[in-house]
C-alpha cells in the first residue's frame, strides 16, 4: 500500500483515501490504524504511540484537534526524539496539509484529533 493520502478535514470527519473516518486516527505509512483512543483524553502519551514507533517513520505529524486541545507532554517528545522521529505539530485543520506535502517526500506518519 502506498502512504495514505488525506482528502479532506472538517470538525469530527477526515477523508482518507476515498474512506470517510468519523473517529480519531493514525496514518502510518503502509496503513491506517482507524478508531484510535488515547489513554488519558486530551493527552498523547508514549503508549499511545505503539504503531507509530513500531513503524519507525521518519516524522510524525499530530494533529492536535481543531482547537488544539490535544497536548503532547515533554516526554513523549523525547520518547518521539531517542527513537529518531521529528516531531511537527499543528491544529487538525493545518497538520492534515503539513502530513500530505511531507508524505512524498519523507517516510511520514500522522496521528489525529478530529473534533476539539
Amino acid at each position: 500500500m502506498e502512504t495514505p493520502e488525506i482528502q479532506d478535514y472538517h470538525f469530527g470527519r477526515m477523508s482518507v483515501d476515498g474512506k470517510r473516518y468519523t473517529q480519531d486516527l493514525i496514518l502510518l505509512p503502509d496503513r491506517v490504524v482507524a478508531n484510535w483512543w488515547r489513554k488519558e483524553g486530551h493527552r498523547l502519551g508514549v503508549e499511545d504511540l505503539e504503531a507509530v514507533f513500531a513503524a519507525a517513520p521518519q516524522v510524525l505529524v499530530v494533529g492536535t484537534g481543531a482547537y488544539g486541545l490535544m497536548e503532547v507532554p515533554e516526554e513523549t517528545r523525547r520518547a518521539l526524539e531517542a527513537a529518531g522521529i521529528k516531531l511537527r505539530t499543528a491544529r487538525t485543520g493545518e497538520a492534515w496539509r503539513l502530513y500530505n506535502g511531507l508524505r512524498k517526500k519523507q517516510r511520514t506518519a500522522g496521528a489525529f484529533h478530529l473534533t476539539c
